[in-house]
């Protein structure tokens, strides 16, 4: 691209270069020469508040370069609010933005401001996917779909059909885990759900757990639901049982089991048992967190033993 003082467009407009502290900066960052001259020229339009098309011009510029320029973004923002700019064209700009910085919040916040704005949903959904399709446990993405839910209450729009496709895809994905529980009881208008929801949930992560044991995303969805209902662990204890046993160490499928065991065992006041599970974790099956099962095992000693 040809520099900005070479454009009789921009004639009109003194560059404000960056003030890195005097003539001598101790540590003045490197920018590259193409980088420095169009942030000058930022600087300059910003410090005049100026709203015009080649301003977004400028602000895309900069972008393309550094997309995590948060300022950048802000400015941009502002300038297409004051021009009553074509909010759907700027999405239709930024999806190859952001399909191109998976990892880039800005982008994203940008995005949230836009559609606030568009006060409207259409074809997001749709964006995301392609989004996850790229990477699966994007969290900003995950974080987006959150609060365009619960902006233009979605969750009954396909959110848990679509969730159950990811992980019948990866049932590995805590990201689609930790969705699948926003979807079910993050709806804060909801007052509670009903027992079938709670057995269909409860189904759901066993299921998942016959398919892989040692999958820990399944488990611990399986103690929210306990928490959730004001259940004890040994609700669990006959399911806990058919993936491990302190008494047959040998036929132990699942860590995550042991642990659940533990805290049952713990919670009738069965500390040998309890001991067992947490020793077998130590020793056996986690001994890198070694120290954490041996911290639980001292709890045991109190009045009241704690998970």
């Amino acid at each position: 691209m040809s520099k900005y003082s070479d454009d009789p467009a921009w004639s009109d407009i003194v560059p404000l270069p960056q003030d890195d502290g005097g003539p001598n900066p101790l540590a003045a960052i490197a920018y590259k020469d193409e980088y420095s001259e169009a942030m000058s020229y930022l600087r300059a339009v910003m410090a005049e508040n100026e709203m015009s098309e080649r301003v977004l011009g400028l602000t895309e510029h900069i972008i393309s370069m550094n997309p995590a320029h948060y300022t950048v973004w802000l400015y941009r923002a502002k300038c297409l609010f004051t021009l009553s700019s074509d909010l759907k064209a700027e999405i239709a700009w930024l999806n190859p933005t952001a399909l191109k910085h998976l990892k880039n919040y800005q982008i994203w916040h940008h995005r949230q401001t836009i559609i606030e704005k568009l006060d409207s949903a259409d074809g997001e959904v749709t964006f995301i996917s392609s989004m996850l399709e790229a990477d699966s446990k994007n969290y900003h993405v995950w974080s987006y779909r959150q609060w365009l839910v619960r902006r233009f209450d979605l969750w009954h729009e396909g959110e848990l059909e679509a969730v159950e496709g990811m992980l019948k895809e990866d049932v590995r994905n805590n990201s689609a885990w930790n969705h699948r529980w926003f979807v079910v009881f993050g709806n804060e208008k909801m007052e509670g759900v009903d027992d079938g929801v709670l057995e269909r949930e409860m189904d759901y992560a066993k299921a998942a757990i016959y398919m892989t044991p040692q999958n820990q995303s399944p488990w611990n969805y399986l103690r929210g639901l306990l928490r959730y209902a004001k259940l004890p662990a040994s609700t669990l204890k006959e399911f806990a049982l058919e993936f491990a046993s302190p008494e047959k160490p040998d036929e132990v499928h699942s860590s995550h089991a042991l642990d659940l065991l533990a805290d049952i065992y713990a919670e009738e006041e069965n500390k040998k048992e309890a001991e067992k599970a947490l020793d077998l974790l130590a020793k056996r099956f986690d001994p890198i967190r070694a120290n954490y099962w041996n911290y639980r095992k001292s709890l045991l000693e109190l009045p009241a033993a704690a998970s």
